[in-house]
C-alpha cells in the first residue's frame, strides 16, 4: 500500500478511534451526574446529600460509597436502628433483594427486576416461564469477605439489620463494560434490598 494512501486512511481512522476512547471516558461522569439528578429531582421523596442534613432534621438523604454507589436507607430514622447489628467487612449478611437495570427513572411495581429472591415475585417469574426451582427465592446470605459484586459490597457496608435500602451504582461498580446475561454493557444498576440479619 502506498505510503500516501496509508497516511490518508490513518488520518480518517484516528478521529473515530479517539472519539471512541473519549466516549468511554465520558460514560462514568455522565452516569454519576444522571444518578444524582435522579435522586435529587425525580426520586420520591427527593433526596439530599448526607452532608446537607442538619443535626436536628430528619430529611431523607443519600450517601455515596466507592465514589459511584449511591445509597438511600428508606427507614433510616426508625427509633431502634442504632441497636441493630451493623454490617462490617467481616460480617455475614442475609438479604432479600430485587436487582434492576437502572434507566434514571422511578422503579415501580411494573418495573421488572433482572434478578430477585423476593418471594413476592415468585409467581410473576413463573408466569414468565422461569422453571420452578431454577433459582432460590429464599433470603440470600453473603459473606462480606467473599466474592460479592463490588457495588453491592459498598452498599451493604454500614447498613444495619432491618434496613430497607435502595442502592444505585454506575456500571463500573456493577457488571462493567461487558454484556452480562441480559444486562447491556456499561449499564447502571439499582439494587433494592432488605437486610434480614447480620452476623
Amino acid at each position: 500500500m502506498p505510503m500516501k494512501r496509508l497516511i490518508t486512511l490513518l488520518s480518517l481512522a484516528l478521529p473515530v478511534l479517539l472519539s471512541g476512547c473519549s466516549d468511554e471516558k465520558d460514560i462514568l461522569p455522565e452516569q454519576r451526574q444522571k444518578i444524582v439528578s435522579y435522586l435529587e429531582k425525580t426520586h420520591a421523596p427527593a433526596l439530599i446529600p448526607e452532608a446537607s442534613v442538619g443535626e436536628d432534621g430528619q430529611l431523607p438523604f443519600y450517601t455515596t460509597a466507592g465514589s459511584t454507589v449511591y445509597r438511600y436507607i428508606v427507614n433510616y430514622y426508625r427509633p431502634d436502628r442504632e441497636s441493630d447489628p451493623e454490617v462490617t467487612a467481616d460480617s455475614k449478611v442475609t438479604i432479600t433483594f430485587r436487582a434492576y437495570v437502572f434507566s434514571y427513572s422511578n422503579i415501580t411495581d411494573s418495573t421488572f427486576p433482572f434478578y430477585s429472591n423476593d418471594p413476592l415475585l415468585l409467581k410473576a417469574y413463573e408466569d414468565l416461564g422461569l422453571t420452578p426451582g431454577a433459582w432460590s427465592f429464599e433470603p440470600l446470605t453473603l459473606d462480606m469477605r467473599g466474592d460479592i459484586l463490588k457495588g453491592l459490597r459498598h452498599a451493604l457496608l454500614g447498613c444495619r439489620a432491618k434496613d430497607e435500602v435502595e442502592a444505585y451504582m454506575t456500571y463500573n461498580e456493577a457488571f462493567g463494560d461487558k454484556y452480562f446475561t441480559t444486562i447491556p454493557r456499561e449499564s447502571p444498576v439499582a439494587w433494592y434490598f432488605r437486610v434480614e440479619s447480620v452476623e
